[in-house]
């Protein structure tokens, strides 16, 4: 998970690369960053994805297969 820490120094990195630029280590840490903050999102959009059930006016389930079956792969790999 992202800390706010992390958040903190993603922004102060990107609000000194306009302003004066960054040194080489500060490009390397800045894309570290990034590729961290990236990695969290992507995971929990995700996990947020694969807990959608949709069902019609009726009630019935009409969650489609493709993510019944990401669903049930994500379930079997947590457990």
């Amino acid at each position: 998970m992202v800390t706010k820490k992390t958040l903190d120094r993603i922004n102060e990195l990107s609000k000194k690369s306009k302003e004066v630029g960054l040194s080489p280590e500060e490009k390397v840490e800045q894309d570290q960053l990034r590729k961290e903050y990236l990695a969290d999102f992507r995971s929990r959009m995700v996990d947020e994805l694969t807990s959608i059930k949709i069902v019609d006016e009726k009630g019935n389930d009409i969650t489609p297969a493709k993510l019944k079956y990401e669903k049930a792969k994500r379930k079997n790999n947590l457990h």
